[in-house]
């Protein structure tokens, strides 16, 4: 069975892992199943609670004193901009969900 073309910004590795075959298994799944849709999601959460994180701790270390200003700015800057992705894909999900919700049965 042919995969479906993947929307624009998805690579074609990533759409294979993410797509349910017939029988329910996932396309791609690697044996501790960190290759399935979901565990894409948990990785990629765990990357953007990371970076928060990262940048709170050069902040701290900056108000002490220590750590470079410019190495601050960066990871602050790295932080926001990754709050503001997961925060635009939570609403395009969001927006999915009520449109599904809306269609006729």
């Amino acid at each position: 069975m042919p995969l479906p073309l993947a929307p624009a910004g998805v690579s074609a590795q990533d759409a294979a892992r993410a797509y349910r075959t017939a029988d329910g298994t996932t396309a791609g799944t690697t044996a501790d199943g960190g290759g399935d849709f979901g565990g894409m999601l948990q990785r990629a959460l765990k990357g953007a609670v990371q970076g928060g994180e990262q940048a709170e701790a050069m902040a701290e270390n900056a108000v002490a004193g220590q750590g470079n200003l410019t190495e601050v700015v960066q990871a602050v800057s790295r932080a926001e901009l990754t709050l503001q992705t997961a925060t635009a894909i939570r609403d395009r999900v969001v927006q999915a969900y009520q449109d599904i919700m809306r269609m006729p049965m």
